[in-house]
């Protein structure tokens, strides 16, 4: 198969023509080359089957069309980045608007930032896109790549060719405080893994919203053995507690927290209520449905690939812009009946 596969060469003999005419059609450089040439080649290569090396013609070409996505693939992942709920969906709205658009996404999955700008210089990207690295020195791995970048909810310092793009996370969980508070809940636990950057807004709007002297905090382990360990542990303590409600800062520790109690026995919504953030696909379908924060992927998507082709185009772009987030209500959560847990 290989010995028939068609050359430029052999493409160039057919017309009369140099292999570099032939190439620089292929190419997309043709700026001095006349419009029947053009039209000559590429009916030439039509009708003999030529089959071009793509990742060769991306990379000479000033514009490769490539946006580049680097996902941190935290130890908290277990190495299943790609299988969590917000990056998923994150990625469903990039890959569709990456399409409306013309580009090709390319995806890569690491824990060591020093890593990226490698990633990026060897395929010519037009843009980057960062996800996870909540705490980076931005400014150095701007000096390291010619290329823009938008970061997913970075916390830096404002630097030129970097667009900070987050959700309003604080709102958010003033969203979900406010409203456990109206339910009638007294008392609430909220669980996440650290508490800094966007975990710790998220917690810090709840209790704003709720009661700071009303709300338990959990910083629960990173990998699934040791929280299902954490939470036999803690459970004793919870009931005595007299929480009624927890708040997650991600739907999926909120969804697993509902199913260990779930296994003790505890009915949700009825003894405990629970909210999630971020409104994946596992939410909606979870068994009660899951009452959330919802951050619109879409939109995130489109205002990334736009601040990507504003900067490189040379155009002014906002260093951080701040997106909105909305409660949604399931049936994890309703009216506070007289029990509890």
């Amino acid at each position: 198969m290989a010995q028939n596969r068609v050359r430029i060469a052999d493409v160039a003999d057919s017309l009369g023509l140099s292999t570099a005419t032939v190439s620089k059609v292929i190419h997309g450089k043709t700026e001095k080359i006349s419009d029947e040439t053009v039209k000559r080649v590429q009916q030439e290569l039509e009708r003999s089957g030529y089959i071009p090396n793509m990742a060769g013609i991306l990379l000479a070409r000033n514009n490769s069309r490539i946006i580049g996505v680097v996902v941190n693939d935290n130890e908290k992942y277990e190495g299943r980045v790609l299988e969590d709920g917000f990056v998923m969906s994150s990625l469903n709205a990039l890959s569709h608007e990456v399409n409306e658009k013309g580009y090709f996404l390319m995806i890569k999955t690491t824990s060591d930032i020093s890593e990226i700008p490698v990633f990026a210089s060897m395929w010519n990207m037009d843009g980057l896109i960062l996800m996870g690295f909540c705490e980076a020195d931005y400014e150095k791995l701007r000096n390291q790549m010619r290329i823009s970048f938008v970061v997913y909810d970075g916390y830096f310092e404002k630097c030129s060719k970097v667009v900070n793009l987050v959700i309003n996370h604080y709102d958010g969980g003033y969203q979900a405080g406010k409203y456990l508070k109206k339910l009638g809940h007294k008392k609430a636990l909220c669980i996440a893994d650290n508490f800094i950057c966007m975990d710790k807004e998220r917690i810090e709007g709840f209790r704003e919203a709720f009661g700071p002297q009303e709300t338990l905090r959990w910083e629960i382990p990173k990998t699934e053995k040791e929280r299902m360990r954490f939470y036999e542990d803690k459970y004793r303590e919870l009931v005595k507690s007299n929480v009624t409600a927890v708040f997650a800062v991600s739907d999926f520790y909120a969804l697993e927290f509902m199913r260990f109690l779930q296994e003790k026995g505890i009915q949700i919504p009825k003894d405990i209520q629970i909210i999630g953030f971020d409104d994946n696909l596992a939410s909606r379908e979870s068994n009660p449905a899951l009452t959330t924060i919802h951050q619109e992927a879409p939109l995130r998507a489109k205002t990334a690939i736009k601040c990507l082709e504003a900067m490189r185009d040379g155009a002014e772009c906002e260093t951080e812009i701040v997106l909105p987030v909305e409660l949604i209500k399931r049936e994890s959560t309703g009216e506070l009946s007289c029990q509890s847990l």
